[in-house]
Parts: structure tokens; C-alpha cells; sequence
């Protein structure tokens, strides 16, 4: 019992007066249970006390109350809602009446930032908030502002609801059954600091699906039967694909049929390394380890010379040998080792050797070399842009694709901005210098053709696309084209967090 008593203090009395602050350290006591010294046999053991059975979650009690009534600092308030799990307060709800057309969803929000600044002590122990006003409904984390709470449109993750499907009842269904709550709070929240404040983060629901459906696929790829093609996971640029890598990252590492695995992440760019990089440090709680950077060749060999674990950053490059034609030393034999690739369909490829004329030695691409380094590793890859058609090497290096959020899906959840494009009439400016050489020149240029074919081509380059191609046009065209650009990367940045 007092070991009991001492768990219980140490939540009652969280280590900082700070909500967010006392939040995150509740967040570990969640995910990790809370520490405790038991006297056994003359001894003083560690202990650890589960907060909630994450394994069996009918096996913890669940209620929701209507109206509850919490009163500090002088201020009384009642949240319409508030989910208990085993007498926490996990989750918030708050409804606006969808017959007022004075109030709205964003009312619903502006009403929590009055609650944690007038009872703080209700969102200690909290997981999620939930805004509606009947019509739409929204899922966000105390951090969030009202950019970042987002719309749950699936249940089970195979497919959109139904347009007429009420909101409220997709995100409870979708979010909050019993099973799919305590996984989304286990694997799928982190807290990032960006050196200023800390900021709680939550998947979405396209993220929390991608990711389950990823793990399944690599537990299957990296089975002694499995052919170690995980898949692609496509999510649209600005929808949080590196998130949604660090989610798979922190959930594949904790899975016991991996027993401890090391993740391998690889991109084609230093700059992308580095922030790619950057992001998992920012979520070294959620992967249990912080993730390191290979520095050189040398490095990355070191890297991998282990038994189990680790999260290694490294180019792709570096898997190219010391000596053009050798072949990469083995790294390491085992299975459990996941490699996953950032924009998989570029540099990923080129297993055929190509023989160089002057030096007569046979070369092969990088994915060549990494796979004689680790020749039994699974691989996944994540890109924000459709892989081809044409493009037959990606699947063949990961598998199909695992999910797809295109930009029609992520425009509709606001995830990301729509781009508009306009058309407009070509501006032709032919000096009148110009034009009665072209009938001289076209004449020269089809000497040697027949006459139908003369006239065929006299009636194709008349048109639009020949005057287009002139030099003064060109020129303007690249101008104009490059001025568009920048203001819309501009535009895209104002609204991209």
C-alpha cells in the first residue's frame, strides 16, 4: 500500500506548476508507469505502477460525465463533457448548440482556452480535446491552436465516412473506441521543443492509420518467410510525412515481434538528413533512444556493427564502397533491421552493374551496396509525390503502396492550402523585321520533304507553339514563371506550419 500511496502523490503532485510542463510529465507516467521503492525481503526494490493496462483496455474503467463541475481559483466551470480512464481526466469535450447561428466550432474552441486559464489543474492528466458545434468536430492537444485541431473522417481506416455521417460520431467511433484511444496516446503523441516553448503534437487520423497499417506490413516483410518489401507509404507534401515517420519509427521499435530493432534512415541529401534528423531528436521520449547521425563512411560502418537497437541517420551516398567496382562489406546479418527511405523514388535503385569503358570495372548503384551490407533488412519507403506510372524500380525495391493522402484529402482536412491555377493567353511580340523570314527559313529547313508533308508541317509550326518558342518569349516566360514561383512558396509558408 505504500507503494501505492507514493504513486499516488506523485501524480497528485506533479513536478512542475507549468500545465504544459506538468501535462508532458504526466504523459510519461501514461506510457511509462511511475517509479516506485518497495521494501521486499529486508530490500528496497524498484518498482513500477501501471497507471493503465494499455494490453487489456476493458480491463480498465471508463466513464464519461456530463457537466462536471470543477472549481479553483475562484472560478467555477463546467465542461460539458469529461472522460475518466481509472479517474483521470483524459479527454474534454465541449458542444456548442447547432441551432445557435451566433456560435460556432471555433466558439467551442475559444472556450478551453477559458478553461485552462481558469482551471488548469482538469488538464494535467489530459490526452485530447474535442470542439463541435453539431455540424463539424474537431480533435486537437492542449498545445494546439485552432490551426491544428483537425477532423477525424474515418472509423476503422479503410475508408472515408460518408459525407452525411454526423462529424462528432466519425471522431468519437474513429478516435475514441477503447483500443484505438490508448494506442493513439501511447504511440502517437509527442512533445517537441523548437527551442522557445514545447509544443504537444498529435497524429492525425491519416497518420494514425498510415502507420498501423505500415507496422503490420513490416512485421510480415521481416518474417523469415517475408520478401522485406514493407511498401510506400504516399502522404502529400506539407501533410506531416516526417511525423508520420517518427510514429512508425516509435511504434516498430516497441513491438516484441522485432525484438529490439535497428532503424536505418536514409535520404539523398545532406540538408534533408539533417532535418529529418532533427525532427527525431525532437522525439527521442517516443523512440526511447535519440536517433544517431553517421558523419562519414567509417561512422556508419561503426554504426551498424551492433547487436540490437538503434535509430541511424545517414545518406545513401555512404553506402557507396572506398574503391569504384569493390563490393560493400556485410554490416549485419540479422532481420530486424528496418531501413526507411525519405522520397523513395529517388536513389534508390540500381542493383545491374554497368562496366566503365576506361577502366574496365563493373559498378552498381547505391541500393546494391546497402543490400550487400545488410542483406536481410526490410525496407520502407515514404514520399510526398505520386510515384509514376512508369516507375516500375519502386515497387520492386519496397512493395506497393502501403497508404495513400493525396493533396485532394489533405486540402479538405485544411491540412495543407489549395493552389489555383489560371489560365492565360500567350503574350507573342514578332517584330515585323522578323516576319517575312519565316516563310524563307521554313522553306530551307523542309527542303529535303516531301510536299504533303511540307504542307503538314507548314500547318503545324503556323500555330501557337512555334511563336511561343522564340527567344524574347522564352526569356519572359522563365521571368514571369520564377516570379510566380517565389510568391507562391511564399503564400504556401504563411499557412504550412
Amino acid at each position: 500500500m505504500a507503494a501505492l500511496d507514493d504513486a499516488i502523490r506523485k501524480l497528485l503532485f506533479l513536478e512542475s506548476p507549468a500545465l504544459l510542463e506538468a501535462n508532458h510529465h504526466f504523459h510519461r507516467y501514461f506510457t511509462d508507469g511511475v517509479s516506485v521503492e518497495v521494501l521486499r525481503d529486508g530490500e528496497v526494490r524498484g518498482e513500477t505502477v501501471r497507471l493503465v493496462d494499455l494490453e487489456h483496455p476493458e480491463r480498465n474503467d471508463w466513464l464519461a460525465v456530463n457537466q462536471f463541475t470543477v472549481v479553483e481559483n475562484g472560478h467555477e466551470r463546467r465542461p460539458d463533457i469529461v472522460l475518466f480512464l481509472n479517474g483521470l481526466p483524459i479527454a474534454v469535450i465541449e458542444l456548442k448548440n447547432p441551432a445557435d447561428e451566433q456560435v460556432s466550432v471555433k466558439d467551442a474552441f475559444k472556450q478551453f482556452l477559458t478553461y485552462k486559464a481558469e482551471i488548469p489543474s482538469l488538464f494535467h492528466y489530459n490526452g485530447a480535446l474535442v470542439i463541435s458545434d453539431g455540424l463539424q468536430a474537431r480533435v486537437g492537444t492542449l498545445s494546439a491552436n485552432w490551426e491544428r485541431f483537425q477532423p477525424w473522417r474515418t472509423i476503422d481506416g479503410d475508408a472515408p465516412a460518408p459525407a452525411t455521417a454526423p462529424q462528432l460520431d466519425v471522431l468519437l467511433q474513429g478516435a475514441f473506441a477503447p483500443v484505438r484511444f490508448l494506442d493513439l496516446l501511447q504511440h502517437f503523441i509527442v512533445f517537441e521543443d523548437d527551442g522557445e516553448k514545447v509544443i504537444k503534437k498529435m497524429a492525425a487520423y491519416h497518420q494514425y492509420h498510415a502507420v498501423n497499417k505500415a507496422i503490420a506490413h513490416a512485421i510480415d516483410a521481416s518474417a523469415p518467410q517475408g520478401d522485406r518489401r514493407i511498401g510506400v507509404i504516399w502522404h502529400t507534401q506539407g501533410s506531416g510525412k516526417s511525423l508520420t515517420m517518427a510514429f512508425f519509427a516509435g511504434k516498430i521499435i516497441r513491438h516484441p515481434a522485432m525484438e529490439n530493432p535497428t532503424l536505418v534512415v536514409i535520404t539523398d541529401r545532406n540538408d534533408l538528413d539533417d532535418q529529418l534528423f532533427g525532427t527525431f531528436s525532437g522525439c527521442y521520449e517516443l523512440l526511447r533512444q535519440k536517433p544517431l547521425q553517421a558523419d562519414s563512411r567509417d561512422h556508419l560502418r561503426e554504426l551498424l556493427n551492433v547487436a540490437s537497437g538503434g535509430v541511424i541517420f545517414t545518406t545513401i551516398q555512404k553506402f557507396m564502397p572506398e574503391e569504384r567496382g569493390d563490393a560493400y562489406p556485410l554490416l549485419s546479418p540479422r532481420r530486424n533491421i528496418v531501413v526507411i527511405a525519405d522520397e523513395a523514388h529517388r536513389s534508390q535503385y540500381g542493383f545491374s552493374g554497368k562496366v566503365d569503358s576506361e577502366e574496365g570495372v563493373v559498378t552498381y548503384g547505391f541500393a546494391k551496396h546497402m543490400r550487400d551490407a545488410l542483406p536481410h533488412a526490410s525496407f520502407i519507403g515514404f514520399t510526398g509525390t505520386p510515384v509514376e506510372l512508369t516507375d516500375r524500380s519502386t515497387p520492386a525495391v519496397f512493395g506497393d503502396y502501403i497508404d495513400i493522402y493525396d493533396i485532394q484529402q489533405a486540402v479538405e482536412d485544411g491540412a495543407t492550402v489549395p493552389i489555383y491555377y489560371e489560365a492565360r493567353l500567350a503574350k507573342l511580340a514578332l517584330s515585323d523585321v522578323e516576319r517575312p523570314k519565316l516563310d524563307v527559313e521554313f522553306e530551307e529547313v523542309t527542303e529535303g520533304e516531301e510536299m504533303t508533308e511540307r504542307e503538314r508541317l507548314k500547318t503545324k509550326w503556323s500555330g501557337l507553339e512555334a511563336m511561343v518558342g522564340r527567344l524574347g518569349r522564352l526569356r519572359w516566360t522563365v521571368y514571369a514563371s520564377l516570379a510566380a514561383l517565389a510568391i507562391l512558396v511564399l503564400h504556401v509558408y504563411q499557412f504550412v506550419p
